[in-house]
């Protein structure tokens, strides 16, 4: 007999429920949703959280797809199918250390050009 063992995902470290989602909701809207905006809404959101985002050890990428479709309302897929920049997925430029607070630094993240990559991925997982 092969036991199998499936090791669940951590939780998230960065509480993305009580997050502000305007950034996002102002700028895309439907019924076309600009890629322009959609996206450089997408990245000043996310792009602060792209270690935690990029970590397919926890869920935190499929817990923030939850709240931004949550309060946007967005089709499934949108961010993937649209916000693409090259193979590495989309190239969060780095925050000054100014910009960060001392309260915030727990959640920054350090920025590489993967995140909608990883984004991506995380999301057809579950959407499959």
């Amino acid at each position: 007999m092969i036991l199998f063992f499936h090791l669940a995902p951590a939780g998230c470290s960065v509480n993305f429920e009580f997050l502000n989602y305007t950034v996002i909701t102002s700028k895309c809207k439907g019924p076309r949703y600009p890629p322009k905006e959609c996206c450089g809404a997408f990245k000043e959101f996310a792009c602060p959280y792209a270690d935690v985002l990029n970590d397919l050890t926890n869920e935190c990428a499929s817990t923030m797809f939850s709240y931004i479709n949550l309060y946007g309302k967005y089709p499934p897929g949108l961010f993937a199918s649209e916000c693409r920049e090259g193979k590495f997925g989309l190239a969060c430029p780095a925050v000054p250390p100014s910009a960060v607070s001392a309260d915030d630094t727990a959640n920054q993240a350090v920025h590489c050009p993967s995140l909608l990559l990883m984004l991506i991925a995380c999301f057809l997982i579950l959407l499959f």
